[in-house]
């Protein structure tokens, strides 16, 4: 049977934990308003996990205290929060907590993460683990095909407008006329899809079109 000791602001919030807890396989061994007044009970109680329930409280307070009274260097932390920052999480995780769970979950998942905590691990709920760690941005996705490939012409035009050339430039390079150049570029454009001569140099080093 585990051993808890409660902590809670509100006498409402021990008296709900302790009911909850009373129905199941676990013994409260006490409770108190904050670590203040557990600190003055500690040597007298056997606790194997301290519950800490800790909405709307302040996180740097919350934590002060807890460094202060040095209870979690003797024994296992868990607080129940409403809090979501990651940096809530990676703050509980550096002072000594081993379990963080929110403050509406089941008793089920309750006592599950009680059993947890006191055999030696490290408890997160699964939303408190996707604050900690956000998701990669997904991969680009493969371009797809070009429905007509650029024409040589085209490519070393597309490779000049990498290099910077401006329309004249590129005229007087190939031998024709500004207005062929621009020819040129509206079918890269409309080929590649982009809205811009950047954006059709960005897309062509992508497809490989480009030689840097």
């Amino acid at each position: 049977m585990i051993r808890v000791f409660i902590v809670a602001a509100s006498p409402l919030a021990r008296a709900g934990l302790q009911s909850v807890l009373g129905n199941r396989d676990v013994e409260v061994v006490g409770s108190a308003p904050n670590f203040e007044s557990l600190a003055g009970q500690w040597l007298e109680v056997e606790a194997d996990i301290v519950l800490v329930e800790a909405s709307g409280e302040q996180f740097e307070a919350l934590f002060d205290s807890l460094a202060a009274s040095q209870i979690a260097s003797e024994t296992t932390i868990m607080v129940l929060s409403d809090h979501s920052e990651s940096q809530w999480f990676a703050e509980a995780l550096r002072a000594g907590v081993r379990a963080v769970l929110p403050s509406n979950t089941s008793p089920d998942q309750l006592v599950a993460a009680l059993e947890a905590a006191t055999a030696g691990l490290i408890v997160l709920h699964p939303a408190e683990v996707d604050a900690m760690f956000p998701a990669a941005e997904p991969a680009s996705r493969p371009l797809a095909e070009l429905t007509e490939p650029l024409t040589p012409r085209e490519s070393e035009v597309l490779q000049m407008l990498a290099s910077g050339l401006a329309n004249k430039e590129i005229a007087a390079r190939l031998t024709i006329s500004e207005h062929t150049v621009k020819f040129h570029v509206a079918s890269i454009l409309g080929k590649l899809g982009a809205g811009s001569r950047t954006e059709a140099v960005s897309l062509g080093i992508r497809r490989g079109l480009v030689l840097l």
